[in-house]
């Protein structure tokens, strides 16, 4: 065959294929396969919809649908950002993409496209409870705590949703929020081991250390061997100075928990108050190998250290509590103590100097003990 006769034969077949993929990339045939549940091979509909004409807004926002309802988020959200920047105001895509944030667990990003979401549907609960569950996640508990209370107001029934409101005052430490809503939660479920802790934090906060330990002591009836629940007693007894009561429920979290760092360390306090200093050196060092961060320990031990006129040792350990928190004067006063006994009389002085200028903190409280997540629930 001659090649002007091959020419018009191969014209004709790439004609042919163009008007295929032409017909294959139409946004019928993707509704068509999205009706029935073909979302990947919708998306890739629309993806070839969108490399033909980049300009087309309405296919990028649904290839992010597609992409969305196959937990594809972070390609989702890039879909959506270029729907948006060539259609500023194309209806729901600022919650399409707040969503596709908040799934992906992109907090923070989510928060703008959700409150443009919200402004511009003030009635939508769903972009407020989304822009909500970001600020938590993002631990922007104020603006959290903004957003929650009229939801709460308006689901009063809904106790998930209380919990995370009430978290949120517990974490910005709004001890009278927190503590009125964890007992509107109990009222709701008084079963609730977890509620009765976290009003007991919430007491604690506001210096009603008796009525933390009442509510400590409820969550143990119904949940006695939960784990960090006989710490948090036993931290509220030491508080208190109830060393015996104190000591029992460390032991008994030890008992649940053999490796339970913060038990061994006020363990090892109680021991050393009551000057048996091996027993406590023991305990200390027990909790310096289960955690490095546990301030207490490191004070315990330098104690120990300057009683066994161990300056050197003693200088490490009261260093150490100085940096995991150089707000508190005790550990920068007992290391210029040290410098003094080993003549370093400059260091000494910059210590002095610093305790001077720092006053007691009067908000240790349980919750700080504590660990508590911030991982929003799912809407």
């Amino acid at each position: 065959m001659k090649l002007s006769a091959i020419q018009p034969l191969l014209l004709v077949i790439l004609l042919a294929i163009g008007a295929v993929a032409s017909e294959s990339a139409n946004p019928s045939v993707a509704m068509n396969l999205e009706q029935q549940g073909k979302f990947a091979e919708a998306a890739e509909v629309w993806r070839q919809i969108t490399k033909t004409d980049p300009n087309d807004a309405g296919a990028f926002a649904s290839l992010g649908v597609d992409l969305s309802r196959q937990a594809k988020y972070s390609e989702a959200a890039s879909a959506y950002k270029k729907a948006l920047a060539l259609h500023p105001n194309l209806p729901g895509i600022e919650l399409n993409l707040g969503l596709a944030e908040f799934k992906d667990g992109r907090f923070g990003s989510a928060i703008a496209p959700l409150k443009a979401a919200l402004k511009s549907d003030p009635t939508s609960v769903q972009a407020r409870t989304l822009l909500a569950m970001s600020y938590y996640g993002s631990q922007r508990f104020m603006e959290a705590i903004t957003y929650l209370e009229p939801l709460v107001g308006s689901q009063p029934e809904n106790i998930e949703l209380r919990q995370t409101l009430a978290q949120s005052c517990l974490a910005a430490r709004n001890y009278s929020c927190a503590t009125e809503q964890f007992q509107k939660i109990v009222q709701q479920n008084p079963d609730s081991a977890a509620a009765h802790i976290l009003t007991g934090e919430a007491l604690d906060g506001l210096q009603r250390t008796d009525q933390a330990i009442a509510e400590f002591q409820d969550a143990i009836k119904i949940s006695p061997r939960e784990p960090q629940l006989h710490f948090g007693l036993g931290y509220l007894y030491w508080k208190s100075h109830r060393y015996d009561q104190a000591k029992s429920e460390f032991e008994t979290e030890l008992s649940i928990s053999p490796a339970h760092a913060q038990s061994l360390a006020y363990l090892g306090d109680i021991e050393l108050k009551g000057g048996h200093l091996e027993n406590a050196a023991a305990l200390l060092e027990k909790s310096i190998q289960q955690r490095s961060d546990i301030r207490i320990a490191y004070l315990g031990l330098g104690e120990i250290r300057a009683q066994q006129k161990q300056y050197l040792a003693a200088i490490k350990a009261y260093a150490r509590a100085a940096e995991l928190d150089p707000t508190q004067p005790d550990a920068h006063f007992r290391l210029a103590r040290m410098y003094q006994k080993t003549g370093q009389a400059e260091k000494a002085s910059a210590e002095f100097a610093k305790t001077r200028e720092l006053h007691q903190k009067s908000d240790a409280t349980v919750v700080l003990q504590l660990t508590a997540p911030h991982s929003p629930p799912q809407p």
